[in-house]
């Protein structure tokens, strides 16, 4: 098992150089960071030029990127184009507040979308499983942005007939709330209607796959014979039929983290949420490519890091998965 983690972080790091080769070209060549300052009035064109020079911005994107690597591992990121501001302390605040998001509407959806998958396979056709494809479909389909945009104008509109706040609708922790327990209150309190909205879509993707994966797994050959050997039907369910139903989709949660961090650049826009999703889209508005690499970067190396975390876990769920 170690070998086969060092095998694949050595692996991680190749792929980590080249994406951030391909991405800092994608970057460099769509378009002029500086063009909004060229049109500024009170900007001196001898600002613009030792902005330049500073950033290398005149030299090849070869060389731009051996810059940009050396600032991102010797002085974490570097700086922001405008306003020389250290990037990492920025990007790890918002960083917690989008792990905090993501990480709370994953687990409430594994854990809602496994018992009804479970249950809609092993209620095959009821009224049960008829309702929740149905339900599954109708978030399958609805857009993260609408279903966000949707709960706030219902929560203004509650607010308006009833004169009192529900949920707050913007500004994650905008005033300090203090600290202890009356710090995680208000948290919660800003983060139930970005959860549900992630949540949504999650629990419709992930209670389709472990249905069809529990219906495969029960009419496998060795429940067959562990129910012929008279095990009672919880055992048989837990035991044999869950554990490996469960691995097609820790393969979907992994591969699905990449996306939940796309679902979060909309909600919290949407929202106001202090996020990297947020950060993200300010940084794209103000044509700045440093942030934007930084965000990138880290959000690679965290989809990289799932997926080993996924990988590690089947030799857990089936005894069968060897790491040779």
């Amino acid at each position: 098992m170690l070998q086969y983690v060092i095998r694949r972080l050595l692996y991680s790091i190749v792929v980590l150089f080249a994406a951030s080769f391909l991405t800092f070209t994608f970057v460099a060549v769509s378009g002029d960071p500086l063009a909004p300052l060229r049109t500024t009035p009170n900007v001196s064109k001898q600002t613009v030029e030792n902005l330049t020079k500073k950033k290398h911005l005149d030299d090849p994107v070869p060389v731009r990127y051996w810059y940009w690597l050396k600032d991102a591992v010797t002085n974490q990121f570097g700086t922001t184009l405008i306003g020389d501001k250290p990037i990492l302390p920025d990007l790890w605040r918002v960083m917690k507040h989008t792990l905090q998001l993501v990480i709370v509407a994953e687990a409430l959806a594994i854990l809602i979308a496994v018992g009804i998958g479970v249950y809609s396979a092993l209620r095959q056709y009821s009224v049960f499983d008829y309702s929740a494809t149905t339900f599954s479909f109708i978030g399958l389909a609805t857009p993260v942005f609408w279903l966000a945009l949707m709960l706030q104008v219902g929560v203004v509109y509650v607010y308006q007939w009833t004169g009192h706040r529900i949920f707050p609708i913007a500004n994650l922790s905008s005033v300090d709330p203090g600290t202890g327990v009356h710090f995680w209150i208000d948290r919660a309190h800003h983060l139930v209607l970005p959860v549900f909205v992630l949540m949504v879509a999650s629990i419709a993707t992930y209670s389709r796959y472990m249905r069809a994966s529990m219906l495969e797994v029960v009419n496998s050959d060795y429940v067959r014979t562990a129910r012929a050997k008279g095990l009672t039907e919880q055992k048989v369910t837990m035991k044999h039929a869950f554990r490996n139903a469960l691995i097609p989709l820790i393969t979907l949660v992994a591969l699905n983290f990449g996306a939940l961090l796309g679902g979060a650049i909309a909600t919290e826009t949407v929202f106001s949420l202090d996020g990297m999703g947020l950060y993200f889209v300010t940084s794209l508005g103000a044509n700045d490519p440093y942030p934007i690499m930084a965000w990138l970067m880290i959000t690679a190396t965290m989809i990289i890091i799932f997926n080993l975390i996924a990988d590690i876990a089947y030799g857990f769920l089936d005894p069968r998965v060897r790491y040779d």
